[in-house]
């Protein structure tokens, strides 16, 4: 399924949530586009960069890998949360995360409209991660994946066995790459 255009949307929400202030001039007055596809935790950003002689750029970055498969209301939502936050840096010149004016923003926003809601977190599917290790106990053969290397772990099982629930260096995990993570 090919990606929405999100510019249609955020003129929209703009307009209704915003009273147009983050537009100028019919254009929007930050970037906006869809992720190359490595935002794969997060649905979204806002972020203002520093660029070359002191000119800032702000921009909004919408997930591809978790938003595509999403409805409509996923990506709503997900794009005035941005929004906020744009808002509050861009028009209202504060530096707050999801402090008092954007939570006012957001409760404004979800009392005027029914098509999604807007949230400090998301409960979107993501992907899982295969693990990159598999820690083997050199005593029981237990085997365990990980997705890094835990330095000192020790076999738990052992431990409690032999050690009477102590640590000792005897039981510590090997690790071999996992064939599914790398």
């Amino acid at each position: 399924m090919p990606l929405i255009p999100l510019l249609p949307i955020f003129h929209r929400l703009s307009r209704e949530h915003f009273g147009g202030s983050l537009v100028k001039e019919s254009k929007p007055i930050l970037g906006l586009r869809w992720s190359d596809g490595r935002l794969r935790k997060t649905a979204g950003l806002y972020r203002r960069t520093s660029r070359v002689f002191g000119n800032q750029r702000a921009e909004i970055v919408l997930s591809k890998p978790l938003l595509e498969l999403l409805p409509l209301s996923a990506i709503e939502s997900t794009l005035c949360h941005e929004m906020i936050h744009a808002w509050i840096d861009l028009v209202l010149n504060k530096d707050e995360g999801h402090g008092p004016t954007f939570r006012a923003q957001m409760e404004v926003i979800n009392a005027t409209q029914q098509n999604f809601q807007v949230s400090i977190r998301h409960k979107f599917p993501t992907p899982k991660n295969p693990p990159k290790w598999l820690a083997i106990c050199p005593i029981c053969g237990i085997q365990a994946p990980y997705q890094r290397r835990v330095p000192q772990a020790a076999c738990k099982k052992c431990c409690n066995k032999h050690n009477d629930g102590k640590w000792h260096e005897s039981f510590l995990l090997t690790y071999v790459p996992s064939r599914c993570g790398v």
